[in-house]
């Protein structure tokens, strides 16, 4: 995809949608963690169910430690994984409690650092509550840079790095929303719906659907 074409891509994201956000709920930056790491390998509407349960009995990390690895457990069952993703929260909260008085650090070394907190946890964290103009390739994302030629690579590296070359600066803090959200609803794994696609014009996919 040529830089002009990733520029109108991109302009036609922000037109459709000027403020993307994560469709995740939460109350604080803790609670934004705590559901970026619950959402892994599951989906945010599966992780909103169990955390309008969590988060009103247990909001801070001092509270969610209190808790403890059992209590997240009974309220996440639903979810995929539940009881490691259950240690992890433990975890975490009473490492945050311990190195940053219970505060979300904005530092991707401090994050990593977390249990259960990898770089693409790091990047949405460091994107949605801060403001810093990352780029968290899951799945969505990964399938649409390769499918419509944006980003083209093998893996979630590969992908990430190109998009922080192509994505033009002005972009690039809403790149993720846009990219996951297009990814979720129309560039469908199984059957994207090409038909209602506002960027379809400038998409490399062969295989394009009516």
């Amino acid at each position: 995809m040529s830089p002009q074409k990733v520029r109108e891509m991109f302009r036609r994201f922000e037109a459709a949608n000027p403020h993307p956000t994560t469709e995740l709920e939460y109350g604080n930056g803790f609670q934004l963690l705590v559901a970026v790491v619950l959402s892994a390998q599951a989906t945010d509407k599966g992780v909103n169910l169990a955390t309008r349960r969590l988060f009103p009995v247990a909001p801070d990390a001092a509270s969610m430690a209190s808790l403890g690895e059992a209590g997240i457990a009974d309220f996440i069952k639903t979810i995929g994984l539940y009881r490691n993703k259950a240690k992890n929260v433990a975890q975490l909260s009473h490492m945050l409690l311990e190195k940053h008085a219970g505060e979300v650090p904005r530092d991707r070394a401090a994050l990593e650092a977390l249990p259960g907190v990898g770089r693409k946890t790091a990047n949405v964290v460091l994107n949605t509550l801060f403001g810093e103009p990352t780029i968290a390739v899951d799945t969505h994302i990964f399938r649409v840079a390769n499918r419509t030629g944006l980003a083209p690579g093998k893996d979630v590296v590969v992908v990430e790095a190109a998009l922080e070359k192509r994505v033009p600066k002005e972009f690039r803090l809403n790149a993720h929303h846009w990219l996951i959200l297009h990814g979720r609803y129309v560039c469908k794994a199984r059957k994207p719906e090409c038909g209602a696609c506002i960027v379809r014009d400038l998409c490399a996919f062969r295989d394009k659907t009516d």
